[in-house]
């Protein structure tokens, strides 16, 4: 296990991250939404890495995990700008970008953002507009209008204690909107969905895969899997679509 290390991002945030030496291109794991570094597939990805001799980076947005800030003040613009520097600062040449849930809608702005910096892309369970399409559209008139009153509205969730949902991740979001405009994605991309998953829909999984364009991309619907994506099977998978994509860089 590597030990945890800190940088300071150019907005002056401080961020956890765990990175590995190795062969190029590297990998990052993006987590998910209120997720942190130590999770299953991040933990998996990194000993897959340590294996294989790749170059691995996995971190703490601000407001998770061991990073600095607090949960509710952050949103999907502060999280995508402390990925892309870390990726700037921790990581040399184009990396293959892993993104899960939300951390799948932040690969994608990465990549519209500094796509020289991106030699491939794997998402799992990937939430493009999820703070639009999921959160607001779903919203009844009650929450919207305490949303507008009290700045917060709170949301159950599964995962533990609930959501607090606040009206700056809601605005925030409508800024970094990424299946309204043309999506371009020049390398390969492997998307990754479970049929079971109750937190993002296959509609959505379709809809990002005729939304964006690109030479490689395919979509492995995986039957019965859940949002955590993380049983044995699910775990092999990540890491056979991984070194898929690494091979097409031509890197393997």
């Amino acid at each position: 296990m590597t030990q945890t290390e800190y940088f300071t991002s150019p907005q002056g945030r401080r961020l956890a991250y765990h990175r590995s030496p190795g062969k190029a291109p590297g990998v990052v794991f993006l987590g998910g939404f209120k997720s942190d570094m130590d999770g299953t597939k991040a933990v998996h990805l990194e000993a897959w890495a340590q294996a294989t001799g790749r170059a691995f980076l996995r971190f703490d947005y601000s407001g998770h995990g061991q990073s600095s800030g607090v949960f509710t003040e952050g949103c999907i613009g502060d999280w995508a700008e402390d990925a892309m520097a870390a990726i700037t600062k921790l990581t040399e040449g184009p990396q293959v970008l892993v993104g899960s849930s939300m951390g799948g809608w932040i690969a994608l702005l990465c990549a519209r953002a500094m796509p020289e910096r991106l030699a491939g892309l794997v998402t799992i369970a990937a939430a493009p507009d999820f703070t639009e399409d999921a959160m607001w559209e779903g919203f009844d008139a009650e929450q919207r209008a305490e949303l507008a009153a009290h700045g917060q509205v709170a949301l159950p969730s599964e995962y533990g204690e609930p959501y607090i949902i606040t009206r700056r991740l809601i605005e925030d979001g409508r800024a970094h909107l990424v299946l309204r405009d043309p999506l371009t994605l020049p390398f390969a991309v492997r998307f990754l969905q479970g049929t079971a998953d109750e937190d993002v829909a296959v509609s959505v999984a379709l809809r990002l895969l005729e939304h964006a364009t690109g030479p490689d991309m395919r979509l492995t619907l995986v039957d019965g899997a859940d949002h955590r994506f993380s049983d044995p099977d699910c775990l092999r998978l990540i890491e056979r679509s991984v070194e898929e994509v690494l091979e097409r860089a031509g890197s393997a």
